[in-house]
């Protein structure tokens, strides 16, 4: 043989062992050339792992050599040396020795022998090699595998990596740690600065029990169990593990959002939020914002004086005035401040008109709409049917007395039709929503504050055409003799005209609508979404490998939930935050969750057994959904039932690829160390709980599954995202009220007769608090640039399983045959109460929509 035979077979078995491959970053993190560089040092490598193991590193699979990666903009191309031998590469490891962090997106290998294309999602912020314990981050390739079943090669990484994201449970965690670990929620209070502002800790007793959240590992002040506080300016810097913080696209928006929020309602009643930037800025903004403020009325934010000064809200009656003393001041303000706050006003629009009063100004105020809006309005899980007459209270008698109903028949036989309350309960006729129970134990207390309101019960009559409308109000107050004493009430009927028809039109209904309003946000909402789907998240990060099948079935549901959460806890549900201000409980709001926490029941989140536990549905085995609904139009459990058979279906055909008997169910180790941990630590004060599901057959992980996802998406739109088009105008659905109805022989009780409107709105939210409270749902109906929508994934190539992507194809296939069938029902003139005297469509569980203020789509997860 020749030298240049010789030379080119050399070359050849050179090439034949290279693994072509191809790196992505986002964001243009660019490598420039550096004095290290020159010097020869590898800022930046890689090394292929091998799956099949060594006989000299037991379950460690062979390392490749370092890779670097050199000089580029976001897509390298690299040449890894990997023989035939070493067998597959089934993970990765990088080092960062650059001063710098980069998110690392994906690795393609597209040369690999016996294989071919092999693809790595990462998604990862990379950070220097001091910050991690190994010096290293380890990643998979796409393929799935249960714990049994994983090549040996990484089975040392596959756990390792667990090992890591679980931490040690100590010390402050940084920004750079990915470390998932649980805490009580102790960082809610200041006390600090006062013990207006001290809470009690929710979490960790019987008393208090609650959902765990992230732990910061901040210090404690004043009381050993008590977290320090962050800044408010560093609200956005609060602790998750850094995976979990939103991309760089959703935090324009959250900015942007956030400036509109200060603008529009935030600066006016917070001096707090303004205790970090130096007297010149406060004095300028607030001089901008009294400019801004002082065309909605003259009468320095204390009341509306019609409704159509609230109308002036959406129609040009907030002045945008034009920055320009910014110009001056801006380079002392914070960065983020700084890019928003522009002197063209730009971001500071008036609030767009909610779709409630778009097409009809005053059919909120018909009983109609206010029946309507309990079954496809924003709050549309509490009413239930009623099964006992007169309704009873299950309050404890020997602390609260008699709280059980004093609604009579009397009161209601005219409105039901010629019906007995015996023929309208055994019919189906019958309805209630009931705020009194969970209201009482804190009125007293509640009625101490400038907040001024009752508990409430409401008795609604389902009409032949479908309509369902409120036949009874009742208005119930703690006994003036103390709690053991009972309670006090009075009950509301019909009426058109004089003070009882005001009485009925508008603050019956206004005291009913702030008690759902408190217990939409404070349960159906926080409680029920936010708070009790993190303990999954930490749990199955902690437990289930990004190689385990139900770790890649769960991802996308719990995207940005944590981030958002933390934001939560810092500006919202603190103490004296945005929450406090804007829903009546003010600082009784989070005990009262709390309280609501204790009957919280996870297989009853599933929807069709919440149906049947409420008795709006009954269980008939021979109907698609295996419930037949009470109520047959009633939008959001129709949708609802749409939307959870699809997520089922698509849940069912994924767990049977990976598990084909119960056995494998029992066998999984990861698998029975989420469930274990979901149910000891994440939701620990609960555990005893005798509902919680074993997790020993297919059905039980399916069902379970599928509460997640559907309670982290679709439940979550379904009471989040109508905030804005149902309560951005204030007299649809009042957050509180500020007074009791006015005593007989009063000026204020002779002008329920002579000024309805007038009474109403002095009644209710005043004019800061509402522009406050508006602002604020306004950024919460919102959906971001970067949002994906059920049915979507951030990659096409998330798993390597040929069946697993059919059958999600499938998934997206019935999403989108739902949003047609809701599309017809919309336009089906016979389905009353999809549209209502509002002309309002609900869209609210439409799986998909565009950007911004739309009333509809369903994102994967818990992300705002």
């Amino acid at each position: 043989m020749s030298d240049d035979d010789d030379r080119r077979k050399r070359i050849k078995t050179e090439e034949d062992n290279k693994v072509k491959g191809t790196l992505v970053l986002t964001n243009n993190h660019s490598f420039l050339t550096t004095i290290d560089e020159l010097l020869g040092r590898k800022l930046v490598s890689l090394q292929l792992i091998s799956a099949e193991s060594t006989a000299a590193k037991g379950f460690r699979g062979k390392l490749g050599k370092e890779t670097p990666l050199t000089k580029g903009d976001s897509t390298f191309e690299l040449e890894f040396d990997w023989d035939d031998e070493d067998g597959v590469p089934g993970a990765f490891l990088i080092i960062n020795r650059h001063r710098k962090e980069f998110y690392l997106k994906t690795l393609t290998l597209t040369h690999v022998p016996n294989v071919g294309r092999l693809h790595f999602v990462c998604n990862s912020w990379i950070y220097n090699e001091e910050h991690y314990t190994k010096g290293y981050r380890v990643f998979f390739s796409n393929q799935t595998y249960l714990p049994g079943k994983t090549p040996k090669g990484i089975c040392y990484y596959r756990e390792e990596e667990l090992v890591e994201l679980r931490g040690d449970g100590t010390g402050k965690r940084e920004e750079w740690d990915r470390v998932y670990d649980y805490d009580v929620y102790n960082d809610l209070s200041q006390p600090d600065k006062g013990s207006e502002l001290v809470r009690p800790i929710l979490g960790g007793s019987t008393d208090r029990p609650y959902p765990r959240r992230c732990r910061t590992g901040r210090s404690v002040i004043t009381d050993s169990n008590m977290e320090s506080r962050i800044g408010i300016l560093q609200s956005l810097q609060i602790y998750v593990p850094r995976d979990e913080r939103f991309s760089d696209l959703k935090m324009q928006d959250v900015y942007a959002y956030g400036l509109k929020l200060v603008s529009q309602g935030l600066l006016p009643g917070f001096e707090s939020v303004l205790d970090k930037i130096s007297d010149e800025i406060v004095g300028a903004i607030e001089n901008a914002v009294h400019h801004k403020f002082k065309s909605v009325s003259s009468n320095k934010f204390n009341e509306f004086s019609s409704f159509d000064d609230v109308l002036n809200l959406y129609h040009g009656g907030l002045e945008v005035p034009k920055f320009n003393f910014l110009e001056s001041v801006k380079e002392k303000m914070p960065e983020f401040f700084r890019e928003l706050f522009r002197s063209d006003g730009e971001h500071l629009a008036k609030f767009p008109v909610p779709q409630v009063i778009k097409v009809d100004r005053s059919a909120w105020r018909t009983d109609e709409e206010f029946g309507r809006e309990l079954l496809a309005g924003i709050c549309p899980v509490v009413i239930r049917r009623l099964q006992e007459f007169p309704p009873t209270s299950e309050l404890d008698p020997t602390e609260f007395g008699n709280q059980n109903s004093t609604i009579t028949e009397d009161h209601i036989k005219d409105q039901m039709d010629g019906l007995s309350v015996w023929e309208a309960m055994r019919s189906n006729r019958l309805f209630i929503l009931d705020h009194h129970d969970p209201l009482m134990p804190y009125l007293r207390g509640i009625n101490e504050t400038p907040t001024k309101t009752y508990a409430t019960r409401t008795i609604l009559f389902l009409y032949k055409n479908g309509t369902l409308k409120p036949i009874a109000i009742e208005l119930s107050l703690p006994h003036p003799d103390g709690d053991e004493a009972g309670a006090i009430s009075t009950v509301h009927t019909p009426a058109s005209d004089g003070i009882e028809g005001t009485i009925w039109l508008l603050l019956a209904k206004a005291y009913a609508n702030v008690n759902d309003s408190g217990y939409h946000q404070l349960v159906c909402h926080w409680l029920h979404t936010h708070a009790t789907i993190e303990p999954f998240i930490i749990a199955t990060h902690r437990q289930l490998s990004v190689l385990h099948p139900i770790h890649k079935l769960l991802h996308p549901h719990f995207r940005d939930t944590m981030n958002i959460n933390a934001l939560s806890r810092q500006t919202l549900i603190s103490a004296g935050g945005l929450l406090e201000k804007t829903v009546f409980p003010d600082k009784y709001s989070l005990p009262m969750s709390c309280n609501m926490y204790k009957k919280w029941d996870f297989t009853k989140q599933a929807l069709p057994a919440d149906l049947i536990d409420r008795g709006m549905a009954v269980p008939d085995s021979t109907l698609p959904h295996g419930v037949r609904l009470i109520i047959e139009d009633y939008p959001f459990a129709v949708d609802g039932l749409e939307i959870w058979s699809a997520i089922k279906s698509w849940v069912h055909e994924y767990v049977c690829i990976y598990y084909k008997t119960n056995e494998d169910i029992q066998n999984d180790t990861e698998l029975k160390n989420w469930w274990h941990e979901v149910r000891t630590k994440g939701h620990g004060d609960l555990q005893n709980k005798s509902w919680w599901p074993k997790m020993w057959t297919r059905d039980e992980l399916i069902q379970s599954c599928t509460i997640i996802i559907w309670v982290a998406s679709a439940l979550h739109a379904a009471v989040n995202f109508g905030q804005y088009p149902y309560g951005g105008y204030l007299p649809n659905r009042p957050a509180m009220s500020r007074r009791l109805l006015p005593e007989p022989g009063t000026t204020e009780y002779d002008e329920l007769e002579t000024d309805q409107e007038k009474a109403f709105l002095k009644t209710v939210t005043p004019q800061l608090q509402s522009i406050l409270g508006i602002s604020l749902i306004e950024v919460l109906s919102r959906h971001s640039k970067d949002e994906l929508y059920l049915g979507e994934r951030d990659t096409p190539e998330w798993t390597a399983d040929k069946d697993a992507l059919e059958a999600f194809e499938r998934f997206g296939a019935n999403l989108r045959r739902i949003e047609r069938k809701i599309d017809e029902m919309n336009r089906d003139e016979r389905l009353i109460n999809r549209t209502g005297p509002a002309q309002m469509p609900y869209t609210l569980l439409y799986p998909s929509s565009e950007v911004g203020l739309t009333g509809r789509g369903i994102p994967n997860s818990v992300s705002i």
